[in-house]
């Protein structure tokens, strides 16, 4: 019922900019709290940003405060996160997620539909 698909990944070099998007498919998208995740080689999935599902909160790792942000557009059902001032250490592949509960929730296990993922990858 559930599909995700993240586009807009790419190389960029250290301080460039790249726009993420999450397109998501079915009826619901407006009812379901969203978030970014990342996945760099050799460690474990980890939060990025979440979005609560109008829009009214946004959470942000450290690591990504005040050079990302996260936003959507209920009427196109899509999820969106900019990446700005970017760092070799953000190079991964980032994925987005769908959540059945309340807020903006941090942690892996409370989102249970996952995109495919798009990469980054940041060079200096």
């Amino acid at each position: 019922q559930v599909q995700l698909v993240e586009s807009g990944g790419g190389l960029v070099q250290a301080g460039g900019s790249l726009r993420l998007s999450c397109a998501a498919s079915g009826r619901t998208f407006s009812s379901h709290a969203m978030g970014w995740f990342r996945q760099a080689p050799g460690k474990e999935r980890e939060f990025v940003a979440a979005i609560s599902r109008s829009g009214d909160n946004t959470v942000y790792a450290d690591s990504v405060k005040g050079r990302f942000t996260i936003s959507r557009d209920n009427a196109k059902n899509t999820l969106y996160l900019q990446l700005n001032s970017l760092k070799p250490e953000d190079t991964a592949v980032y994925y987005c997620a769908r959540s059945d509960y309340e807020g903006s929730p941090r942690v892996k296990v409370l989102y249970n539909y996952w995109g495919q993922g798009t990469q980054v990858t940041v060079s200096s």
